[in-house]
């Protein structure tokens, strides 16, 4: 990784080695289970020949070998603190199919100039050198808007510390140690979830999951009994509990702060030999069969006895030819990159060419220009914000985004780019000024290290051209969606009725990204934005590139409107795809708002307690998850001054609605100080940063829990959130709008009659449906949704209407809605039972690895002053009224208690029946969408995006047909039947809406 260790920088190197881990790990196992075939085949033939072999089944000895020396290892290099920035992840990311290893690299003073410097790295190609920079005039010390550097409660096993006080040099050093140790586990460690081992109930730390085996059966059940730390008397008994996995050992990481040192490479080819004289060779009297070795660098003899050398025949020897790759965030690194003694060492000879990565103005530097005028024999190549054009980089998406806005304009907009020079410093021709010697690359180029150093150009991707997709879309899908406009106007006082029975029906959902897991060429991953006019924005999760994508999305203006609007990020859990590209959101709305300008102080418990009101309206934005999520937001701040010093990070605890218990917010405030019962004697426990610069000012003491939030705080009605079969903590929300908008999101999991519970009568379901309903094993196994258990949530809420994301990127295009919404509305599937264990906090697990605890609830880790904990959230019912819980009705909660519990529903089959019958008239009409990424579609819209479902299938055929080589185009008679039907006449129309109500 070039340049300082920022999430600008290095914000996709955890979801890369997420995807490289994967890949490892699917090729060793597919190489093992190669290896065991053959042992299985080598057994059997020595079987057959009377041999006693050593078979091949199992976990034999060779296969373990197998498995160990065929195992991936992939080695970061990066500025510091990047082992600290990969630890911040150890909650989310446990891989075991790749061993990693991450170098810090701390060289400021560079390296002396000799013919002897040796590489930073090297194998059997390359040679690298990397070379940190320090600034010219030092940047501003620890911003006090980070986190607070403090050694909180960890494992200090791992170190060996000096009794004295340590020094800055020695505290980074053992902090290094400490953090290489948690990411060495992360990616190598040989815990198991399966291994279980014994010990008393009386000593388990919970939260943890606890089992028990049976006396008869003798096998491992769950204990669902009394635990330690709470009000019932413990049996005096042993139980089974996993290991506490490396990632729950170390609680917090140590202290730092944030790098200058930015970071360039030199990388050069090894010399090659010279090219071999045959002529000279046969002079000497070598014979032919002897080139080779010679070559190879034997030396041989002739048959007369004389000795010849690989010198005698080759021609001198030609150096490796290299390039620089240079990164310059500010013009402050400028001077003391260029004037670096590597550059005239005769170890990096063979560089030709310098990639520079140049921050905003650097190229205007003279020093700059100076030292490429003092190199001109390089090809310098140069990519920066001043200079590079912002043009689209995923044609597909943003072909498939063109042809939507043609169908359906008032929807979609092709993504915002532009062909020219993105420069932000006004210039009309930011280019004009640029010498001559720098090269403006575009994408797929190619810079050839070896034979010669060379550009090639041949594999350059040509410009998107807009105006030739939306020639390129068919008559057929045209003429659909003309019709799809007639529709909507014969219909628009009946769809106007509709948009008026919704409060705030001018907000606007835009989906940002609407695929599962990663990235993929035409759906970016998870985040959707909520504008409610009159209140501001809330963010949805925030996955990688979301900030991209609102770019893509709208004009700068509008952008800026938008984040200084943004009120709420809700994070459901934390998987990749969801919250990883939350630092740059906030980054961008710091600057905005702020002008990048930490917070004088960091509220604790002191400010909480007197005036929490004051707090939110310091223009402070409201991060709301579960308490590993702000965690990692506040670790991770202690590398980067991102802003954490302006947010409002909240805890939310999930509700039981069958135990009408609400949902609750607390401030999430980490401990400033360790208690000497965790923290060894000899560590520090200061506050004070490794830095000089004072402390950051702390009021009040952070060690005791704040107090119990309002969401009348947020300028919300309400906001609960219930656990949903996914992962540890995974949680759905309901946000009620002071309008009374009442939005229902589900990130991702299973149908849950919790989830429908909290969401009752919400106004748009926001949920996953990442498997079509054919699949309905994979989404069980991998604890997602299909289409049609989703909209059997929606029915079960009575929502209003669905909006359909998160698809798999097996899907590029559309999902498959025949027939799945007209089950729903005849009450197929609206009976079942859905299995709700779920997985509600504990640390012993990795947030992927297995079942939760399920009826285990642990405790709360946020409790409320008055005591009490869960109870004191509980709702006393005056007058037949739930004070905490209005929403839910007491039969609801009686199905949600039936199923969590997995007792039968007592109301008897009649008001099942009864259920069932609301439900599937509820799912009858609900108004349907199908979110694309781009997508911009206010709630009162929602009714009218079933009218272009025939010219969306018709332009997926039409994708479809162009793939596949000799296939004419589909008919399209079906598709312009459907539309025809919704002309007919009223009563038709009620019923095709009303039965199908597919989304677009």
């Amino acid at each position: 990784m070039t340049g300082r260790m920022e999430w600008s920088n290095v914000g996709g190197l955890l979801g890369m080695v997420l995807t490289l881990a994967d890949s490892a790990a699917a090729s060793a196992a597919a190489r093992a289970e190669d290896r065991e075939k053959s042992l299985q085949r080598k057994a059997e033939r020595e079987k057959t020949n009377g041999g006693l072999g050593q078979g091949g089944g199992g976990d034999s000895e060779p296969l373990k070998a197998v498995r160990l020396d065929e195992a991936s290892r992939l080695t970061l290099f990066g500025a510091p603190n990047l082992n600290h920035l990969l630890a911040t992840a150890r909650k989310f990311v446990f891989r075991k199919g790749m061993p990693l290893d991450a170098i810090d690299i701390e060289d400021p003073n560079g390296k002396e100039q000799d013919h002897e410097w040796a590489p930073t790295w090297s194998d059997e190609n390359v040679k690298v050198w990397a070379m940190s920079v320090l600034p010219r005039t030092p940047l501003p010390e620890q911003t006090r808007g980070s986190a607070p550097l403090n050694p909180r409660k960890r494992s200090f096993d791992m170190v060996d510390v000096d009794a004295r006080a340590p020094t800055k040099e020695q505290l980074r050093a053992q902090n290094l140690q400490v953090t290489k140790a948690v990411v060495s586990d992360m990616f190598a460690s040989k815990w198991s979830l399966d291994a279980l081992f014994e010990v008393p109930l009386s000593e388990v730390r919970l939260p943890a999951a606890l089992f028990v085996r049976d006396a008869n059966t003798k096998r491992i059940e769950r204990y669902t009994g009394p635990v330690p730390g709470g009000d019932q008397t413990l049996p005096n008994i042993n139980v089974l509990v996993r290991k506490p996995w490396p990632g729950a050992a170390v609680k917090s990481l140590p202290r730092t702060e944030p790098a200058k040192e930015a970071i360039s490479y030199i990388f050069c080819c090894h010399g090659a030999r010279g090219r071999f004289r045959p002529e000279e060779a046969m002079r000497l009297g070598v014979a032919r069969r002897d080139f080779k070795r010679l070559t190879s660098g034997e030396t041989v003899f002739t048959a007369e006895g004389k000795t010849v050398t690989p010198d005698m025949v080759l021609e001198e020897a030609r150096p490796g030819n290299g390039v620089a790759i240079v990164d310059i965030p500010t013009v402050d690194y400028v001077e003391p990159l260029t004037q670096r003694a590597e550059w005239r060492s005769a170890a990096v000879a063979g560089v030709g060419a310098i990639v520079w990565l140049l921050g905003k103005d650097v190229s205007r530097s003279t020093a700059l220009r100076d030292f490429v005028e003092e190199f001109k024999q390089f090809q310098h190549i140069i990519s920066s914000p001043d200079h590079s054009m912002n043009r689209l980089s995923l044609d597909s998406a943003a072909s498939a985004t063109t042809r939507l806005s043609q169908m359906d304009s008032s929807r979609y907009q092709p993504p915002l780019f532009t062909n020219i020079a993105a420069s932000e410093t006004n210039d009309p021709m930011p280019n004009q000024d640029l010498p001559n010697s720098f090269h403006i690359p575009e994408r797929g180029e190619i810079l050839n290290l070896m034979p010669r150093l060379e550009r090639d150009d041949k594999f350059k991707v040509p410009l998107l051209d807009i105006e030739a997709v939306k020639a390129e879309t068919s008559a057929e899908v045209l003429s659909s969606a003309n019709e799809a406009a007639r529709g909507i106007a014969a219909d628009e006082t009946e769809l106007r009725q509709w948009a008026d029975s919704l409060p705030s029906n001018d907000a606007e959902i835009i989906t940002l990204g609407t695929g599962s897991a990663l990235p993929s060429k035409y759906r970016n991953v998870s985040a959707t934005l909520v504008r409610v006019p009159g209140y501001g924005s809330v963010l949805l999760d925030c996955g990688e590139n979301t900030i991209g994508q609102l770019k893509r999305t709208f004009q700068a203006d509008e952008l800026r409107e938008i984040l200084r609007d943004l009120r709420i990020i809700w994070i459901s859990h934390m998987h990749a795809d969801h919250h990883l590209g939350i630092v740059s959101v906030i980054r961008a709305w710091y600057t905005e708002v702020h002008g990048a300008r930490p917070a004088d102080s960091i509220p604790f418990s002191s400010d909480l307690h007197s005036n929490p009101a004051k707090l939110m309206k310091e223009d402070r934005l409201a991060i709301i998850s579960e308490g590993s999520m702000l965690q990692w937001l506040h670790e991770y701040s202690a590398v980067e001054d991102y802003g954490y010093s302006r947010l409002a990070p909240i805890a939310i605890t999930p509700a039981e609605p069958s135990q009408n218990i609400a949902s609750s917010l607390q401030w999430f405030a980490q401990p400033v100080s360790v208690s000497s019962t965790t923290t060894p004697s000899n560590i520090s426990t200061t506050t004070q940063p490794m830095s000089p610069t004072p402390p950051i000012p702390q009021r009040g003491h952070a060690s005791s829990p704040s107090p119990l939030l309002s969401p009348l705080l947020l300028n919300l009605r309400s906001i609960s959130a219930v656990l949903i079969p996914h992962c540890r903590g995974s949680l759905a929300v309901t946000l009620t709008f002071p309008s009374g908008l009442k939005i229902a999101y589900s990130g991702d999991g299973r149908p849950s009659r919790r989830f429908a519970a909290i969401g009752r009568d919400a106004h748009v379901l926001i949920h996953e449906a990442t498997f079509d309903d054919e699949l309905r094993g994979d989404a069980v196994a991998k604890k997602h949704s299909t289409t049609g258990e989703a909209l059997r949530v929606g029915a079960w809420m009575r929502a209003r209407a669905v909006v359909l994301t998160h698809f798999s990127q097996r899907y590029q295009r559309m999902p498959v809605l025949e027939g799945v919404v007209e089950a729903v509305g005849r009450g197929e599937g609206l009976g079942a039972e859905e299995d709700e264990e779920v997985e509600p906090g504990q640390e012993d697990a990795p947030v992927d690895a297995g079942a939760g605890a399920g009826a285990n609830r642990p405790k709360s880790m946020f409790v409320s002053l008055a005591g009490g904990g869960a109870e004191q959230r509980r709702g006393e019912k005056e007058g037949g009224k739930d004070e905490l819980m209005p929403d839910v009705g007491d039969d609801v909660k009686a199905r949600v208690e039936a199923v969590s519990t997995g007792k039968g529903f007592g109301g008897g089959s009649s008001v099942v029946d009864s259920e069932i019958k609301e439900s599937a008239a509820a799912a009858r009409n609900m108004k349907i969408a199908v979110a694309f990424d781009y997508m911009r579609l206010r709630i009162g819209d929602i009714a009218k995006m079933s009218y272009f479902t025939p010219a969306l299938r018709q332009m997926f055929k039409d994708d479809e047909s162009e793939k596949d080589e000799g296939v004419g185009k589909p008919t399209t008679g079906s598709a312009k039947a459907e539309v025809k039907k919704k002309l007919k006449g009223k009563a038709s129309k009620e019923s095709i809406k009303q039965a199908s109500g597919e989304g677009s």
